[in-house]
């Protein structure tokens, strides 16, 4: 069995390589762990492999907010500085400080 570990933490901000939005990772699945029609959604040439860390994220563009589902070859850390500002967020974390933000609470 493969152990993966993962490059992300939660409160820290990324961003997605190819599409424009960036977000806060509040959870994240040592491998895929979504359902099948969500993977088969994806064209296959841009199908990621499932060994590999998957990542939730509180996301935002320029449009809209939304929780993402992210693998982590798609991902790349965001050094902008700049705040997230998706309404969800003061659920879960504290202020940005030092480029990451602090969980409220403990998840399992």
């Amino acid at each position: 069995m493969q152990t993966a570990s993962a490059k992300y933490h939660i409160g820290q901000i990324v961003r997605h390589r190819k599409h424009p939005f960036r977000g806060v990772v509040f959870d994240v699945d040592a491998q895929f762990s979504n359902t099948e029609e969500w993977y088969e959604s994806i064209p296959e040439e841009n199908r990621p492999d499932r060994d590999q860390p998957f990542y939730h994220l509180l996301a935002e563009n320029d449009d809209s907010y939304y929780v993402a589902y992210v693998s982590e070859q798609n991902l790349v850390e965001d050094n902008s500085g700049e705040p997230i500002e998706h309404p969800d967020l003061p659920d879960m974390f504290g202020d940005l400080r030092d480029g990451i933000y602090p969980l409220h609470f403990q998840m399992n």
